[in-house]
C-alpha cells in the first residue's frame, strides 16, 4: 500500500530547521572594537545656517564597539583592514531637528545606532566615546565681501583687476573688517593664464576649519606681468670645496694661484630666500680635480661649480648674474712627500 507523502509537514520541518540555524547564528553575536571614526557636518541645503562642533567641521570619536553576527563582523573587519571601509558619519542638522540658532546636545551612541552606514553593515553600535557632543547652529547673514587673490601657498597676489571686486555671501553676523574677504586661489598655471587673458574663478570663504562655501557666481581676474623677484647680490664670504677621487686623495695637495678671485665676490641674482639658503651651504663654490690632472706638466685651469641650492635652481630663483662667465680657478697639484709618484706609462 502506497503511503501518502505529507509535503506540508516536510516544508514545516525544513522551515523550522532553517529558523533554528538562523536563530543560532544570531545568538552568536561577536564584538568588534574600532579605535576611531569621524562625525562630520553634512552639506547644508540652508545657506542661512552654519552648523559646527565647537567651531570644528568634524570631530573624532573613539573606542567604538560594533556588535553583530559573526559573519557580518568578519566581513566588516576585513573591509576595515583593507581600507575599503571607512567609518565616517554625517550629521544632517535639519534631519535632527536643529533648525534654529542655538546649542544642541547630540547623543552620539543613539546617533550612530540610527546611521545608515551601520544599518547597511547589519551591525549595531554597543558603545563609543564621548557619549555626548555639542552642536552649534549659527544664523548667517548676507554681507558684501572683498575678493582677494592668493597663490597655492596662501601668499597674497596683486591682481591687475577683479570684476566684480565684491561678492555677496552668507557669513556669521559678527564678521566685519578684515574678515570680510572672499579668497580666490590661483595655481601657477592659472596665474600664468591670468597674465595673458581673463580667468574666471569662484571666490570662497572658510566658515570653520574644513568647511568651505563658494560664492554663487564667478569673478574675472587679470594679473600684471610677472615681477622680477631676483635681486643682484654680491657674495663677499664664500667657502671653496675641492673634490678628489680616491686615486688622488691623500697623495696631492692643491695650490690655488688666484685664490682671491676664486673665493672673492660672486655676483648672483636671487630671491632673498634663495640667497639665505645659498649662504647656509657648506661650500658655495667647488673645484673638481680629475685623475689626469696629476699627469699634466702645464698650468691647470678649470671653471668653478657654483653650489646653488637645487630647490631654488629648479624654481628659477637663483643664478649667476653673468652665466656665461663663471670664475676660473688656476691651480697646480703638489705631490705630498709621503706619496708615490704616479706611473707615466
Amino acid at each position: 500500500m502506497v503511503r501518502k507523502i505529507n509535503y506540508g509537514k516536510i516544508l514545516l520541518v525544513i522551515f523550522l530547521t532553517v529558523l533554528i540555524w538562523v536563530w543560532a547564528d544570531l545568538a552568536l553575536d561577536e564584538k568588534l572594537p574600532v579605535s576611531s571614526a569621524t562625525i562630520s557636518v553634512a552639506r547644508s541645503t540652508n545657506p542661512n545656517l552654519l552648523v559646527s562642533f565647537d567651531d570644528e567641521y568634524s570631530v573624532s570619536i573613539s573606542n567604538i564597539v560594533l556588535k553583530g553576527p559573526v559573519a557580518r563582523i568578519t566581513d566588516t573587519r576585513q573591509k576595515l583592514n583593507d581600507g575599503s571601509l571607512v567609518l565616517e558619519f554625517f550629521l544632517d542638522a535639519e534631519q535632527e531637528g536643529m533648525v534654529n540658532p542655538g546649542e544642541y546636545p547630540l547623543k552620539v551612541l543613539n546617533f550612530l545606532k540610527q546611521s545608515r552606514q551601520v544599518k547597511e553593515l547589519g551591525l549595531t553600535v554597543e558603545s563609543c566615546e564621548p557619549d555626548k557632543l555639542s552642536v552649534n547652529v549659527v544664523k548667517l547673514v548676507k554681507k558684501s565681501l572683498t575678493v582677494e587673490c592668493f597663490d597655492e601657498d596662501g601668499i597674497p597676489l596683486k591682481a591687475e583687476s577683479i570684476e566684480p571686486s565684491k561678492v555677496d555671501m552668507f557669513v556669521p553676523e559678527d564678521w566685519d573688517g578684515e574678515t570680510l574677504v572672499a579668497e580666490v586661489r590661483l595655481t601657477r598655471g592659472e596665474l600664468e593664464q591670468a597674465r595673458q587673458s581673463v580667468i574666471k574663478k569662484r571666490p570662497y570663504i572658510e566658515l570653520v576649519p574644513g568647511q568651505i562655501r563658494k560664492a554663487v557666481g564667478t569673478v574675472e581676474i587679470t594679473a600684471p606681468p610677472e615681477e622680477d623677484r631676483l635681486i643682484d647680490t654680491t657674495m663677499t664670504k664664500t667657502t671653496l670645496g675641492i673634490t678628489f677621487s680616491l686615486t688622488l686623495q691623500g697623495k696631492y695637495d692643491v695650490e690655488i694661484e688666484n685664490l682671491p678671485v676664486v673665493i672673492g665676490g660672486i655676483t648672483i641674482r636671487a630671491t632673498p630666500e634663495a640667497k639665505r639658503a645659498y649662504e647656509k651651504m657648506r661650500y658655495q663654490v667647488i673645484l673638481e680635480i680629475y685623475d689626469e690632472d696629476a699627469m699634466s706638466t702645464e698650468p691647470l685651469k678649470r671653471e668653478l661649480i657654483y653650489n646653488f641650492p637645487a630647490e631654488y635652481v629648479s624654481k628659477g630663483e637663483i643664478e649667476l648674474k653673468n652665466p656665461d662667465q663663471p670664475a676660473e680657478a688656476k691651480f697646480k697639484l703638489i705631490r705630498l712627500p709621503s706619496a708615490v709618484a704616479p706611473s707615466k706609462e
